[in-house]
């Protein structure tokens, strides 16, 4: 059986791209485009059939961190949601238009294990074909709602692969109650799928302390550690400044006047609505105290190499 140590080596590149000088490397951000009505925290209280007519947001707070990108000359990578592309079209075309990449979160924002592959397969395909029509370009990257490619759905990478994407960033290498997969490689990495497709994997950040993996990639992480904290665990796991790292923030989470679900559990209140006060400003502090872009550049600067990991291998990680 495989151990995660093996896997692990399977994640470890090299900065040798990187342009001499540089004090750090170029990590990874990242947006995930949808509403706050989409998230899976108050699935329980709002109905699918319900989003249309909700007041939306995520126009104003989409366009509010392009403003911030741009004032920081940062160029991100924004999965965009299927169903906000078909109604949102021109704001999918406007951060094309400065510079951005633009990537695949789905069409539906429903978790990739609780899709039949035949569902999973004609929403991923929808959401493709709606945003290249939008932006003329074709769409390569893609991450899965909430991260939900875990050992029961890597099927998904198979379809990724069959329909014409290159990459994904849906692996988080970390226990937790809806997504993860412990012991897979916490640096970018190659996946062989179980038809031959070479899906080039960037996972989220994980920081490894005294045995422990931690999250460190941003969202709700990044909302609620202290904001040092935070930066120790984005710098811990970059191995103090050698490999870069994934960083991800939803429009929602710099919105503290988005309408409030009392009715929703503690829990998934306090998963979702807490310091969402602050989050913007911590933001500000992040871009000036480490660089970024795109997830494709960072993946190119870090270029791993390296065999790739099969699918199968990371079914058997214990």
């Amino acid at each position: 059986m495989l151990s995660s140590e093996r896997l692990e080596s399977a994640g470890n590149g090299k900065l040798d791209s990187l342009t001499p000088g540089d004090k750090s490397p170029l990590h990874a951000m990242s947006v995930d485009v949808e509403d706050y009505f989409h998230v899976a925290a108050l699935s329980s209280v709002i109905r699918r059939d319900q989003w249309d007519s909700l007041p939306s947001r995520v126009q104003e707070n989409t366009e509010r961190l392009l403003s911030l990108f741009d004032n920081h000359n940062v160029k991100a990578t924004f999965f965009v949601l299927g169903w906000v592309a078909e109604r949102f079209p021109h704001l999918v075309r406007n951060l094309s238009d400065h510079g951005h990449e633009i990537a695949s979160h789905g069409y539906s924002h429903q978790l990739v294990y609780r899709q039949s592959p035949e569902v999973f397969r004609e929403e991923t395909i929808r959401s493709k074909r709606i945003i290249e029509d939008i932006i003329g370009k074709p769409v390569e990257g893609y991450r899965a709602a909430s991260y939900s490619i875990t050992k029961e759905s890597l099927w998904a990478l198979d379809v990724l692969g069959e329909v014409g994407f290159t990459w994904d960033s849906s692996i988080f290498p970390i226990r937790h109650d809806r997504y993860g997969i412990p012991g897979s490689p916490s640096a970018p990495y190659s996946i062989e799928t179980s038809n031959g497709s070479i899906i080039r994997e960037f996972p989220l950040t994980t920081a490894h302390l005294m045995g422990f993996s931690i999250p460190a990639a941003g969202g709700g992480y990044f909302r609620q550690f202290p904001y040092p904290l935070f930066r120790y665990l984005f710098r811990n796991a970059s191995g103090f400044g050698k490999h870069p790292q994934m960083f991800y923030l939803h429009p929602w989470e710099i919105d503290p006047n988005q309408p409030k679900y009392n009715n929703a559990s503690w829990f998934s209140r306090f998963r979702h609505y807490r310091n969402l006060d602050c989050c913007y400003s911590r933001l500000e502090r992040l871009l000036k105290d480490f660089r970024f872009g795109t997830v494709s550049e960072s993946y190119d600067a870090y270029d791993p190499g390296g065999v790739p990991v099969h699918s199968n291998q990371m079914i058997r990680l214990t």
